[in-house]
């Protein structure tokens, strides 16, 4: 495994981390067992760093977690989220008295008396415009609370807002070979700033794994079904933003990704890794095998300057009009 720097901060976090959305619940039907032993494997390769939030399956993420790392408190670093539990759109849900109450009950459910970074869960826009939440959060730093905190961002021109505050340690961004965008201006700027990158939904919720068809169907509960039009939640976390059939389409036409690199998903996690920026990809998972299986994009071999060339342009020229939503 190799580790990479958070930014300015003193975290060295595996390049191929761990998200823990599917775990939690809103990807169909989950065995504790199972996600139990794909986090015990994942720590075995020398994963150290998982992302969760107090609203994957109402804090079971988090209780999974605290049961996979007792002992380890000290070496396994865990990121968690919030805001989401209340009205995103609502200053209220921001106070420090509620982002307290949040913090709590995640410190409680991950048996820790500090998170290592704690992350504004997809906030609104005016939300970060205003910029009180981070006042907050400084303050629960200073107490030894949060030792770093950051956001979950849904756009581009909310990762650039983030970015205006020198205290933010991280962004969470939406980046897969479907959506490039980042690259463009946003993680230069982070990267200037000293501000990490992790590198969600890198699989675009199971497009670029080539598995699917336009035949293939979801649980009622996972939100790959509920969710693929945005009515839940932002469109860009499911699928990237794309319509799935489109979506099917064009991960067909990237299955030569694969050539040399053992699966289209570990290809799809590597191009990650190969860009200026990333800190680290945290694809999820619901078994061990498939976390064995991300563990390989570190092996494989990275993607050429002619390879990077013909995946720019496609998303520029098949992708980037077809993506739904803010980005």
């Amino acid at each position: 495994m190799k580790y990479r720097q958070l930014g300015n901060t003193d975290l060295k976090v595996s390049e191929i981390s761990f998200g823990t959305w599917a775990i939690g619940g809103s990807w169909g039907k989950t065995d504790d067992q199972e996600s139990l032993r794909a986090l015990h494997t994942a720590i075995e390769h020398g994963v150290n760093f998982f992302d969760t939030a107090d609203v994957y399956g109402d804090g079971h993420a988090e209780e999974l977690l605290a049961v996979a790392t007792k002992g380890k408190e000290e070496q396994i670093h865990i990121a968690t989220k919030f805001c989401r539990k209340g009205d995103i759109h609502d200053p209220k849900t921001y106070s420090e008295e509620q982002v307290r109450t949040y913090l709590e009950a995640s410190l409680k459910r991950l048996n820790r008396e500090a998170v290592d970074l704690y992350q504004i869960h997809c906030p609104a826009f005016d939300i970060l415009k205003d910029g009180s939440v981070f006042e907050v959060l400084e303050k629960l730093k200073q107490e030894g609370k949060i030792r770093y905190y950051g956001v979950s961002v849904e756009s581009v021109e909310e990762g650039l807002l983030c970015l205006e505050n020198p205290n933010v340690s991280a962004l969470q961004v939406i980046f897969n070979i479907f959506r490039q965008k980042p690259l463009e201006e946003l993680f230069p700027k982070a990267e200037a700033s000293g501000v990490g990158i992790l590198s969600r939904v890198p699989l675009a919720s199971g497009l670029l794994t080539g598995k699917f068809s336009v035949n293939t169907t979801f649980e009622a509960d996972d939100h790959r079904n509920y969710n693929k039009d945005g009515k839940s939640f932002n469109v860009g976390e499911t699928f990237a933003g794309i319509e799935f059939n489109r979506g099917v389409e064009l991960s067909q036409q990237l299955d030569w990704i694969k050539e040399d690199r053992q699966s289209m998903a570990t290809a799809a996690l590597r191009w990650c890794l190969d860009q200026q920026g990333v800190t680290c990809v945290i694809p999820g998972f619901k078994t061990e095998k498939q976390v064995l299986a991300n563990l390989e994009a570190g092996n494989v071999p990275a993607f050429s300057v002619e390879e990077l060339s013909k995946l720019q342009a496609f998303y520029r020229e098949h992708v980037a009009d077809y993506i739904r939503g803010s980005y």
